[in-house]
């Protein structure tokens, strides 16, 4: 992993050299930190060949728009502009991903906030940074119908999360039939169209937990299920821990 010598220390000790050390083994995924100007200071080999640069030492201490084609770039720079400014993660993210002179792909991104390590875990500190992670899923064209279709699911599914989402319905707004939708979900995301909106609702009821003035029924009604009993099985289900065991634990860090 290389890393720019100049950051906040406190921004790379915020994870694991262990971990950090394991990204460089990730021949598909681009991984990087950011700090809170979105300068990156830490990246893996694989995020410098999708910059079409020659080596880390041209990426670290620049900018996603001194890297990246303009249009995609401020796309970049906007996403991150959400999470350090709410501290709430963005995940499975399907987009472009294409530096000057170089071939767009097809990536899956996720963002974290990184915060400032403290030893006391009752105080909220404020975001410092993020880590992102881009998975290419493949050499698909920039103009497929099946990628562009899919990110037009995803981006229905986040805008519609409180109602009823049936495959149906997204089938509908990727302009496909049912069982090929079912067939490019899994391509793409290895999960069925019913598991992608669950996951998506999960998400982002595990975004909306961190702020304990919301209560956790109202976070059910937002995040589409029918009952408070019903959110909390399956939130329990899939992450290991009720909601207001997950809540105590992610407002004492």
């Amino acid at each position: 992993m290389r890393r720019d010598p100049g950051p906040d220390p406190s921004l790379m000790s915020a994870l694991p050299s262990a971990m950090l050390a394991l990204m460089d083994e990730l021949t598909t995924t681009m991984f990087c930190i950011k700090d809170a100007a979105g300068r990156y200071v830490a990246v893996n080999p694989t995020f410098v060949l999708r910059t079409n640069q020659r080596s880390a030492r041209h990426v670290l201490g620049r900018t996603a728009a001194e890297l990246f084609v303009p249009e995609l770039a401020q796309r970049y720079e906007e996403q991150d502009a959400r999470v350090l400014s709410t501290g709430r993660p963005l995940r499975n993210e399907l987009e472009l991903i294409r530096a000057p002179g170089a071939t767009p792909r097809w990536h899956l991104t996720s963002k974290l906030p990184l915060r400032h390590p403290s030893p006391d875990p009752a105080l909220a500190l404020p975001v410092i940074g993020l880590v992102s992670m881009s998975q290419d899923v493949g050499r698909d064209s920039v103009d497929d119908p099946a990628m562009t279709s899919l990110q037009a699911v995803v981006e229905h599914i986040d805008a519609h999360l409180a109602g009823p989402l049936r495959t149906a319905d997204l089938a509908a707004v990727a302009g496909c039939t049912p069982d090929t939708l079912e067939r490019r979900v899994r391509r793409v995301f290895h999960r069925s169209p019913k598991q992608l909106v669950l996951t998506a609702r999960i998400d982002h009821a595990r975004a909306m937990l961190a702020d304990r003035r919301t209560p956790i029924v109202t976070i059910a009604e937002r995040c589409g299920f029918y009952d408070q009993a019903a959110f909390s099985r399956t939130f329990a289900r899939l992450t290991g821990l009720t909601p207001t065991q997950y809540r105590r634990r992610v407002t004492r860090r």
